[in-house]
């Protein structure tokens, strides 16, 4: 009797811990993604509504993802980081670029001509983020991913931007602290503002223009607000914005393991080699708006991109500066990024 007790009482326990592993394996969680821009965006339609559909379909529904564009969950756009760090929200979309010089390092993307493709320029700012900015920048969250927009173009309401000169007395909306040196630099006057902000600072004149890819033209309208376009079509383009796709640390971590594989198959390079390519091809659609409406569009000579170039040269010097002066070797950085560009850019030209 004692014996089959012992047994049965062995078996009880063997039984319960099937049951929590069980359990376990059949845990179910909601993850809430909170953005800042609305939800026809593509940042909605590109980036996460596709990953949403991806983590849910390889989690076979034990993850659910639930969207809430446009700061539906409250606060505003710079202090998205501090929410998805805190566990106010799971998941968020950000620019890193809002929140001043707190994420110095990432900057090293959003310099004056580094940006080539948005899809090679991806794929270097995730392999540079992996080896230097998980553990730095971005160490207090888990990254999904990095990617950039493509290219920025000069939208301008009164009058074209032609030479370097140009910019000079102009107030132009400036999306980042690196874009700022540089619209400074041109002897622009930066005005920061998060992008859902640009089109009433254009209709009301509080800037002359806003620097912006195609993709955030559209969804925003502002090609009925400006009638000039400038176009740097050299190597490099004029400037560019880096974004951050991350989720909260302790929500990953509380994760079984096989979610935790759902959310590692569809993160890092995986995801941003399907970014890059997206981006680069909806600024076609931009484009195409702002030419049906008539406006004029004007590619910057060569020779004054190069004064440009010379111009903006104190900022990117001032950033290894102070980088350097944070105890990281700010030149190497600087050299690294640019050559992981190039490698990228060679690449992907290859491919195609």
């Amino acid at each position: 009797m004692k014996f089959a007790a012992t047994g049965a009482l062995a078996a009880a326990v063997a039984g319960l811990g099937l049951m929590a592993a069980s359990d376990a394996s059949a845990q179910e969680v909601t993850l809430k993604v909170h953005h800042f821009v609305g939800p026809k965006s593509v940042q909605q339609t590109v980036v996460i509504q596709p990953w949403a559909d991806a983590v849910m379909r390889d989690s076979k529904g034990r993850i659910k993802v639930e969207i809430y564009p446009a700061m539906q969950l409250g606060g505003k756009p710079p202090e998205l980081y501090d929410q998805v760090k805190d566990g106010v929200v799971d998941v968020v979309w950000t620019l890193p670029g809002y929140s001043g010089n707190r994420f110095l390092l990432s900057q090293v993307f959003e310099m004056p001509f580094m940006i080539t493709t948005a899809e090679a320029t991806t794929l270097a700012f995730q392999e540079f983020g992996e080896k230097h900015l998980a553990g730095t920048d971005f160490k207090d969250v888990k990254v999904l991913t990095y990617h950039t927009a493509a290219r920025f173009k000069i939208h301008m309401i009164d009058a074209p931007i032609v030479r370097a000169d140009d910019f000079k007395g102009r107030k132009v909306r400036a999306t980042s602290r690196a874009m700022g040196s540089l619209l400074s630099a041109l002897g622009a006057t930066p005005v920061f503002m998060p992008v859902p902000a640009v089109p009433e600072a254009l209709s009301k004149g509080v800037v002359a223009g806003a620097v912006l890819p195609w993709e955030i033209v559209t969804p925003l309208r502002v090609y009925e607000l400006v009638n000039y376009h400038s176009l740097i079509e050299t190597e490099r383009g004029f400037a560019g914005a880096a974004f951050l796709y991350a989720m909260n640390k302790k929500k990953y971590e509380s994760l079984p393991d096989d979610l935790k594989a759902v959310i590692d198959k569809n993160s890092g390079m995986t995801l941003a080699k399907r970014l890059g390519p997206e981006y680069d091809k909806v600024e076609v659609v931009g484009r195409g708006l702002a030419e049906k409406r008539g406006n004029k569009f004007n590619v910057i000579d060569p020779a004054e991109v190069a004064k440009m170039e010379k111009l903006a040269q104190p900022a990117i010097d001032k950033w290894v500066s102070d980088v350097t002066r944070k105890g990281y070797d700010g030149k190497g950085m600087l050299a690294e990024a640019r050559a992981l560009i190039d490698k990228y850019t060679r690449q992907t030209a290859t491919k195609k």
